[in-house]
């Protein structure tokens, strides 16, 4: 079960993420020292990457390639500065259908 502070955590950036994309398909969940962005279209859920703290709110990324391996985005900032960054980097994935 996820600490407070991390869902707090995940629902700010699901709040960042609806406003950059203009959408509410890329949702966030909590997944220890993790926060899982995934993407739900109809039943179907695809999680597109992750923010990992690094230290008090400060967050790397990575995305989930097509083989299913994390593969590291230039991204090291706080909550706001990794949504902007993910959303700009992989804006083709985060589209709405």
């Amino acid at each position: 079960m996820p600490t407070l502070l991390a869902q707090a955590r995940a629902d700010e950036l699901q709040r960042h993420l609806a406003r950059l994309t203009g959408h509410e398909q890329a949702r966030v969940r909590p997944y220890g020292k993790h926060l899982l962005i995934q993407m739900h279209r109809g039943d179907d859920v695809d999680t597109v990457a992750r923010l990992t703290e690094l230290a008090r709110n400060r967050y790397t990324a990575a995305f989930r390639s097509h083989t299913g391996r994390w593969e590291p985005l230039p991204i090291n900032g706080d909550l706001a500065q990794a949504a902007d960054s993910v959303a700009t980097l992989l804006a083709p994935f985060l589209t709405a259908e």
